[in-house]
């Protein structure tokens, strides 16, 4: 089970800096700073580039709306006990194509980590932990956080190089969060909105052991095995999320403390919602 979730303990983790993975300390970018662009990549929904630092180490960086819900999301799942990768929100960077710097806006900057080797992608049906509570409390999470994106593609393990971390030489980790914070759907639905957040159905209905939610995203089928006990177990562990380890979490994601402020409350909205299954 370790290679999924583990109880993260007593101790709150630092949602700002989040995870570090195999790094010894946090390698927050600052604004501004000019990187190489080694690769450009415009598949999917998010452009995403492949960029080198003035030290050497690259770093994979995604601009767009899911900049910053990424490392919302990543945070509040390390925050629970699921493995994620560092990552970190930059407001503004430079780009340097050819000799030509080009200013950028929001980009989620993933370093790169040589203790993490990739060994492909893993499947939400079938994989070591399908039916336990771990795995389908992550799922639960999902639905907390209209993660909307349930493809495999965004799934990955990982392999530990050197000592185990976070009680586990391999990872199973969701690595793309970004399409999360706003509505659910097929369509490229709004990511980071607030309203649509505010607005969208957590759970409609729980019978014969199972509950159904508000989700309107890819592979609901993969939600059919979730009961009340999976939902309360999200829940339980969301609870015991300070206010700062909220509050940090958001502040990661660039958000303002406004909208920080409103998003906190629908996600402690569903967690009540989630608390009262029977």
């Amino acid at each position: 089970m370790a290679e999924l979730w583990i109880d993260p303990g007593p101790t709150a983790r630092d949602l700002f800096d989040g995870p570090r993975g195999g790094l010894r300390e946090p390698l927050r970018p600052q604004a501004d700073t000019r990187y190489d662009i080694v690769k450009r990549d415009t598949r999917g929904f998010s452009i995403t580039y492949r960029v080198r630092d003035e030290g050497g180490r690259e770093w994979n960086v995604k601009i767009g709306p899911e900049a910053q819900t990424e490392v919302v999301t990543s945070r509040i799942a390390w925050g629970l006990g699921y493995h994620q990768l560092p990552s970190y929100f930059v407001e503004r960077w430079i780009g340097v194509d050819h000799a030509n710097g080009q200013q950028f806006g929001g980009g989620r900057f993933r370093p790169e980590d040589p203790a993490l080797k990739s060994v492909g992608e893993w499947e939400w049906q079938k994989n070591p932990f399908v039916g336990t509570r771990p795995y389908h409390g992550l799922l639960a999470l999902m639905m907390i956080l209209n993660s909307t994106d349930l493809k495999n593609p965004n799934n990955e393990v990982f392999e530990v190089e050197g000592e185990a971390r976070e009680g586990a030489r391999r990872w199973y980790v969701v690595k793309d969060l970004g399409a999360s914070l706003g509505a659910t759907g097929r369509f490229d639905p709004p990511r980071g909105n607030i309203e649509a957040f505010e607005h969208e159905a957590f759970i409609s209905g729980a019978s014969n052991g199972r509950v159904t939610f508000g989700y309107k995203g890819r592979h609901q089928e993969l939600l059919r095995a979730i009961g009340p006990d999976d939902v309360r177990w999200t829940c339980e562990r969301l609870q015991k999320l300070t206010g700062r380890q909220w509050r940090d979490a958001f502040r990661a994601g660039g958000f303002t403390e406004e909208v920080t402020a409103r998003f906190i409350a629908r996600i402690r909205q569903k967690i009540d919602e989630g608390l009262r299954l029977q």
